[in-house]
């Protein structure tokens, strides 16, 4: 699928539509993306701001997407781990900006050339219009290159799940 089909599919996904999140952006190349998050009655929590889960889910598959993407089918690509941090409040559009480096890719081929598993961090923002951090987002990724007959261990199956 092209970048540009999901980036129309996800904001049409009902997770999304229904949340306020819309993806702005979704690089041809799968390098970056940007999405935002607009504050209204269905994503605000009981003090109205931003509601935390809608923070989170806003950024919750890009890593993931970009990395599997520019990596390719030889290798495995997982969500392993998350957290938030909230910063401030969020009191109007938000937004969140992955910028997927050919450096990074560089050290997650490294670390799965002899057949490993690598669990590499990202970070980014959540920031509000006027550039005020409102969150900082965390995610894990699990990435393991297939066997060569294409094939995943059936281990990795399980340790994934």
């Amino acid at each position: 699928m092209s970048a540009r089909t999901l980036r129309r599919a996800m904001n049409w996904w009902p997770p999304y539509l229904f949340a306020g999140v819309r993806v702005l952006h979704l690089a041809d190349d799968w390098s970056s993306a940007r999405v935002r998050l607009r504050l209204h009655r269905f994503n605000t929590n009981y003090v109205g701001t931003h509601f935390g889960g809608s923070l989170f889910a806003m950024g919750d598959p890009f890593w993931m997407l970009l990395t599997m993407n520019r990596l390719g089918r030889e290798y495995v690509v997982w969500d392993k781990a998350g957290e938030i941090e909230f910063v401030s409040p969020g009191r109007g559009d938000v937004f969140a900006d992955f910028k997927l480096t050919e450096d990074r890719l560089e050290e997650i081929r490294e670390a799965t050339e002899d057949g490993g598993k690598a669990l590499p961090w990202f970070e980014n923002d959540v920031v509000a219009a006027d550039g005020t951090v409102v969150a900082r987002v965390h995610k894990q990724l699990y990435v393991r290159r297939k066997r060569l007959d294409g094939q995943q261990h059936r281990a990795e199956r399980t340790t994934t799940d």
